[in-house]
């Protein structure tokens, strides 16, 4: 039997209808949505559904709507394919390691709904208050970046893929990096167009805020094994659950060493649970040879179903 990993998607994977087919043919994904609605007392199967993208990218509304998707796909998965598939661990992006740990049962769906909507809110606040930017550095090794990035008084967001580096923190101070990004031997520097600058210093109210908020959910050990965006490595107790997931906000997202640890826990095959096929990509640059499925709407959670029933 194949040992799955699941892998959850991050902010800037949504699109608008994401969920509705999935939702019009199976009552397991049409429940949740109505729960989220219900739990959050607003409509947030209209915004994932209708859009229009404007509102659904705002971070209050696409985080949750990209949580509740991602376990929709993963409880079809379930119910079409039993019990042929064995989940050896989980990983989300950002945001998706939330999506993980209620995967895992951490936390119940409510919860975890709840706490999603808040960290989604507090990072708008976040947002609101400073004047971030975020650039991708390609074609560029760690060393480099982090180099540059101390030049340049930024932080390291993310270390997506072999070659694929995200800077973030003051829009100057960024774009001021991007400029000068070739004389440190990258490729080829690129801002991006998000709201503000996710996983650096310039996100501490968020971190505070969510401190405060992570210790008033009710948390269990998960059921299988959950790797922290912050250390690459599974998390093994209740407070570093905690605080791994708070210390996100403002840390590097070591996104190569994720992938890296469900390899070496035996993971053979990856489920990518969400929008876009991003992560399927990213993995395939840091492992060629991995297996990997991307699930997201009702024809590929057939086929997705289909395949782990034959394996």
């Amino acid at each position: 039997m194949k040992k799955a990993a699941l892998l959850f998607a991050g902010q800037g994977a949504q699109v608008v209808g994401m969920g509705k087919d999935l939702s019009d043919e199976f009552p397991v994904a049409a429940d949740l949505f109505r729960q989220a609605d219900e739990i959050l007392g607003r409509k947030l199967s209209e915004i994932a559904w209708n859009g229009p993208i404007e509102e659904l990218t705002k971070t209050s509304n696409c985080q949750p709507a990209l949580f509740v998707h991602g376990l929709a796909c993963l409880s079809i998965l379930r119910e079409l394919a039993g019990g042929e598939f064995l989940i050896n661990g989980a990983a989300g992006l950002s945001l998706g390691e939330l999506t993980a740990h209620a995967a895992a049962g951490t936390f119940d769906f409510e919860n975890g709904v709840q706490l999603v909507q808040k960290r989604g809110s507090f990072m708008d606040e976040a947002c609101g208050g400073t004047t971030g930017g975020i650039a991708a550095m390609i074609g560029a090794d760690e060393n480099a970046v982090r180099q540059l990035a101390d030049e340049e008084d930024v932080d390291v967001a993310n270390i997506n893929s072999p070659g694929q580096i995200v800077i973030s923190g003051e829009l100057a101070k960024v774009e001021a990096a991007v400029a000068v990004a070739k004389e440190h031997g990258i490729r080829r520097a690129t801002m991006l167009n998000v709201a503000g600058a996710y996983h650096s210093r310039l996100m501490e109210s968020a971190y505070e805020k969510l401190g405060a908020a992570l210790l008033e959910v009710q948390m269990q050990l998960p059921q299988f094994p959950v790797i922290s965006n912050v250390t690459g490595r599974e998390v093994t107790t209740l407070p570093e659950i905690r605080q791994t997931l708070q210390d996100q906000v403002t840390s590097t997202v070591r996104w190569v060493d994720c992938m890296e640890r469900l390899v070496a826990l035996g993971c053979d095959l990856f489920l990518e649970l969400g929008p876009g096929g991003v992560l399927a990509g990213l993995l395939k640059r840091t492992r060629k040879d991995v297996d990997v499925i991307s699930v997201s709407d009702v024809e590929s959670v057939r086929a997705c179903a289909e395949r782990l029933s034959s394996a």
